[in-house]
């Protein structure tokens, strides 16, 4: 991977603190089996690296759940239908919005019991909002639900704000999304990489939080595949990386088995 001195300079400064960064992978908006999500299911197995794919309950295919058998593989949560209900002028939102709130619930409650009839073990019930927002009454909601976790974007705030209900976040997206999905580019994302991770080892976010990558299979270019390969290639043989599974994370192991 070119220009990644930072980045491997940050991965070495863990492991000379003798610690492991717990590095997860999500992806966002399965649906159905594509070319693509065979080609993200053949990078996760090419360098051992569990992948969460956030699946939306409403457009689940058949040919999707033929995956349930791969070990590899843990599926959350992605909304239901992935459409947009908010206000007027708001932001984009699904979890929340202009509805009423049991309306919302009973939704998701839905979409849940199609994932896990679907799915089985391989699912894990973690909401995994459409454009990472979820309004506060939704949260509050979804531990009594049965939920066991929330994962959006950035660094958490907390690790289980309500009780039994962990927010394990992702934290370096390879698209950018302003005037539509495209690659974030190469040198953008080794910096950023690296300036999160230095983050987390000095405390300035929550150091035992997992880094999540994440990806959008579907919207991926010739330039977004190349990089997630070399930066999984870079991760996978550096000694501070331990690659974790999702089901594990949202399980809710210590702090102390988690951060090394």
């Amino acid at each position: 991977m070119r220009n990644a001195d930072d980045l491997l300079s940050e991965l070495d400064a863990w492991y000379d603190a003798g610690r492991q960064i717990d590095m997860w992978w999500r992806d966002d908006d399965a649906i159905a089996a594509t070319p693509a999500l065979d080609a993200l299911v053949a990078a996760a197995h090419r360098h051992a690296a569990p992948l969460a794919l956030a699946v939306i309950p409403a457009g689940l295919t058949d040919s999707l759940i033929a995956h349930r058998g791969d070990p590899l593989l843990i599926v959350l949560q992605h909304g239901h239908a992935h459409r947009n209900h908010a206000a007027p002028g708001g932001r984009a939102v699904e979890c929340g919005g202009d509805r009423p709130l049991g309306k919302v619930l009973a939704e998701f409650d839905e979409g849940r019991n199609r994932l896990a009839a679907a799915f089985g073990a391989r699912f894990v019930p973690v909401m995994v909002p459409p454009w990472n927002r979820i309004e506060p009454a939704v949260a509050e909601a979804l531990p009594a639900m049965g939920y066991a976790g929330i994962s959006v974007f950035g660094p958490r705030q907390t690790a289980s704000p309500q009780a039994a209900c962990r927010h394990v976040n992702a934290h370096l997206d390879l698209l950018t999304w302003k005037g539509g999905a495209r690659f974030a580019g190469h040198d953008k994302l080794v910096r950023l990489a690296a300036e999160r991770l230095a983050d987390r080892r000095l405390g300035r976010s929550d150091p035992a939080e997992p880094f999540g990558i994440l990806t959008h299979h579907l919207d991926h270019d010739a330039e977004t595949w190349a990089f997630l390969d070399q930066l999984l290639t870079l991760l996978a043989a550096h000694p501070a990386v331990r690659w974790r599974d999702a089901g594990a994370l949202f399980a809710g192991a210590p702090t102390d088995e988690l951060v090394r």
